[in-house]
């Protein structure tokens, strides 16, 4: 075959043939040699449709046109408008010779595709199209794009406080190249922007290795050896790869949308590329990856809801016993062992085809073929990936963030900041969402010094449970409502208290608390261990006195209120004076039976007469 020359190799139909082909032709059995031949390579191409009339044809895109418009319609509606066009603009075309239903259908699927999207997705793409924006994003590097999504977790957990069982939300990062996951979050009730900001910075981070962990989950990458990213990160790091995110892919979740989010990934220097609306095609991978979790991991435990309300248990909160430290322990060393070294199947790489691999592989593949950026963030990424807020510095009651105010020790910072622009003459405070009894103060001649100012209201003594910025928003309504006006923060201390219900230990917390109570208590302390976690150096806050609950005085104050209505009720509603009606016999004047009077004097005649 290569001795042959190339004009006859083309005319015989030999121009493309291999060993490959060759031996692909040698599979069939020798009898049936049209199966040999029929590969494409001799068998002549299709010709046009004979139906398919230069009229027709022009009718077919006419439907197309008019159905992109209009709500979607079925094939035998399209076909019937078909036969309307044909009959107005081409009065002389034979009824019998417009194809039918079938091949209408073959057609348009040949034409146009298989058109199963729904309208506004059909339209949206179309309009994309004709601008110019198509097409898919080629990823070939690890940390190119970056997938986030969010899933209420199919297991029901215990919480860490009372013991109550709650739910969850499982948040994933998911590297599109690889398919690894570097890191996930897990929250109760509904995650948060800046949970998902310390999603990020975990992707940067290396995963230390925990207790129980052997040298078979230990950093196994060729190229770049253990001890150098332990002598980097500072301590033993775990198979997992870390790495800086270039695009981060999203839906439109609230916390996905919010300004603190965007500012947390401008702040990394990633590229925000949102998923189109109600289009889980976008960031199909992390979609593929939550069912495979659930399959392969949550399905095994027990506390597992289920996919719908009605395939679940009898008795679904007795069957939880994992709490939340126990199933990111869980989830984790199953990403490491399990999630890393299974086999991807259709997600081999364009250079590998038919080959088989892993995350891992395909990470220690591109570390062979670009490299690898062994850059770990400092500690202080954690500070500057919160809500920032940008105000001045009261000279006794210090700064004043999100309605509650924060003490400033240091006489230097009163004055107004060097800072120009925007926010001249402002200071830099970032806050934790999950942990509002701390803000931090952003040092103005080293700006990575961060001071932690502590709110007015903490006793200097003592520690007072964590509470969230809804605990906050609680805690101010509840002053509105009962007419206080503090001038310092100490005063919404005893409300604080009374809203958390006490602060003994754990052990001697009220059992009367409702379930919802209870369940909100564990997660404003989970969300304060977790922001607890993230800091880089916490620093311990005293709990105060037992300090008495004000709900007695509410409630005196609220029966006061009702009995001062009452009272103005009644004394508006006072009764109208009652007049008796008069006798009958004086209307009538004595006898039924006689006349009534005549008319006075200058009555007309046809007036009538009273009494009659």
């Amino acid at each position: 075959m290569k001795a042959l020359p190339a004009g006859e190799a083309a005319v015989l139909g030999l121009i493309g043939l291999g060993l490959r082909t060759l031996q692909g032709l040698s599979t069939v059995a020798p009898q049936d040699l049209p199966a040999a031949c029929a590969d494409g390579r001799w068998t002549r191409r299709r010709g046009p449709r004979r139906s398919i009339t230069p009229e027709i044809r022009e009718a077919v895109f006419a439907v197309r046109k008019e159905c992109e418009g209009r709500s979607r319609i079925s094939m035998s509606a399209k076909h019937r408008l078909l036969h309307q066009y044909v009959a107005e603009r081409f009065s002389d075309f034979p009824t019998e010779k417009v194809p039918c239903r079938d091949t209408l259908a073959a057609v348009w699927e040949e034409w146009f595709g298989p058109q199963d999207g729904r309208q506004r997705y059909l339209r949206s793409a179309a309009a994309a199209k004709e601008a110019g924006v198509q097409g898919r994003v080629v990823v070939h590097r690890p940390g190119q794009v970056l997938a986030l999504d969010s899933t209420p977790l199919p297991v029901m957990l215990r919480e860490s406080v009372f013991g109550e069982p709650v739910s969850a939300t499982l948040t994933l990062g998911l590297d599109l190249f690889t398919h690894s996951v570097p890191a996930f979050r897990l929250t109760p009730q509904a995650d948060q922007s800046v949970d998902v900001a310390m999603l990020l910075r975990d992707v940067m981070l290396p995963l230390p290795m925990r207790p129980g962990w052997g040298e078979e989950m230990a950093w196994p990458y060729p190229g770049v050896p253990a001890e150098i990213v332990a002598e980097f990160a500072g301590h033993e790091v775990a198979a997992l790869p870390f790495f800086t995110p270039e695009t981060v892919t999203t839906d439109h979740g609230g916390p996905y949308k919010s300004h603190e989010l965007v500012a947390a990934e401008r702040e990394l220097g990633c590229n925000v590329l949102p998923a189109r609306a109600l289009r889980p095609t976008d960031k199909f991978a992390v979609e593929r990856a939550f069912s495979a979790f659930k399959t392969l991991l949550f399905e095994h435990l027990l506390g597992f809801t289920g996919t719908d309300v009605a395939d679940r248990g009898s008795d679904l909160e007795a069957d939880a016993v994992l709490t939340f430290s126990q199933m990111e322990h869980l989830i984790a060393t199953w990403i490491v062992r399990v999630w890393q070294a299974r086999e991807l199947g259709e997600y081999a790489p364009a250079w590998g085809p038919g080959e088989r691999h892993s995350p891992n592989s395909l990470f220690a593949a591109a570390m062979q073929q670009g490299g690898f950026s062994l850059r770990i963030p400092e500690p202080e990424l954690y500070y500057r990936l919160l809500r920032r807020h940008y105000v001045k510095i009261h000279p006794r009651r210090g700064v004043k963030i999100l309605g509650l105010w924060y003490h400033v020790d240091q006489p230097r910072y009163l004055l107004p900041s060097e800072r120009g622009g925007r926010h001249a003459g402002k200071w830099v405070v970032s806050s934790d969402r999950r942990d509002r009894r701390t803000v931090f103060f952003q040092d103005p001649d080293d700006h990575q010094v961060w001071h932690t100012l502590r709110w007015n209201g903490l006793p200097s003594e003592g520690e007072v449970p964590a509470f969230s910025d809804k605990t906050a928003a609680d805690l101010l309504a509840e002053v509105r409502r009962a007419g206080l006006a503090p001038r310092s923060d100490a005063e919404l201390l005893p409300v604080l208290l009374g809203l958390l219900g006490s602060v003994t230990p754990v052990a001697a917390w009220p059992s009367q608390a409702g379930k919802k109570d209870r369940a909100a208590r564990s997660r404003e302390h989970t969300r304060a261990q977790a922001a607890a976690a993230d800091r880089p150096k916490p620093d311990a806050v005293p709990a105060p006195a037992a300090m008495p609950q004000p709900w007695e005085r509410h409630a005196r104050t609220v029966r006061a209120a009702v009995d001062a209505d009452r009272r103005r009720r009644r004394e508006s509603a006072k009764p109208a004076a009652l007049t008796a009606p008069p006798l009958l016999e004086e209307s009538l004047r004595g006898n039924l039976f006689l006349l009534p009077a005549h008319a006075p004097v200058g009555q007309a005649d046809d007036e009538p007469l009273e009494n009659t």
